[in-house]
């Protein structure tokens, strides 16, 4: 599943070049990045659990296409910062969010027959910005690129270049 993993790669890749920067983002706050990148596929539980199973035992209608959204990461974003301590909240929030935001804006340049994106946006807009098709979720090449990003940043890193003193 390369599309997953480009997603981990660029979330490791964003957050440790924070990390170059902010003195609190440890290592343990790379991991929350990156676990944010995962939140917007959430949404793929559907493989498993339909949408018509989940709406019929609420009584309500369901799709678990929200949680691929702007809206539907916000609230999972805020079920993440209300299960840590209240002194890591604003840390933690902020990271899932940036993984979040980072797995929505990739996927808006997925390549797609209709040459529109999805409802990124919602619940704030219907709108569905045009994509520039510059790849599929199967194509090997972006998890290619993006984990070279990575192992790029995981040198810089270790060999100290950069690193605040």
């Amino acid at each position: 599943m390369p599309d997953l993993l480009s997603h981990a790669f660029i979330a490791y890749t964003l957050c440790t070049l924070l990390a170059l920067r902010y003195e609190w983002v440890f290592p343990q706050y790379v991991t929350v990045g990156m676990a944010g990148a995962f939140i917007p596929d959430l949404a793929k539980i559907e493989l498993v659990l339909d949408d018509a199973v989940v709406g019929n035992a609420l009584g309500l209608p369901f799709a678990w296409s929200g949680l691929h959204t702007l809206g539907g990461a916000a609230v999972s974003v805020l079920i993440g910062v209300i299960l840590v301590r209240p002194a890591e909240r604003t840390r933690v929030g902020g990271l899932l969010a940036l993984g979040a935001a980072s797995h929505l804006t990739v996927d808006t340049f997925l390549l797609k027959a209709s040459g529109r994106s999805y409802s990124v946006f919602w619940p704030l807009t219907q709108y569905v910005p045009p994509t520039p098709g510059l790849y599929l979720s199967t194509d090997l090449w972006p998890s290619v690129a993006t984990g070279m990003a990575a192992f790029v940043t995981w040198v810089i890193v270790r060999r100290g270049v950069g690193c605040r003193k």
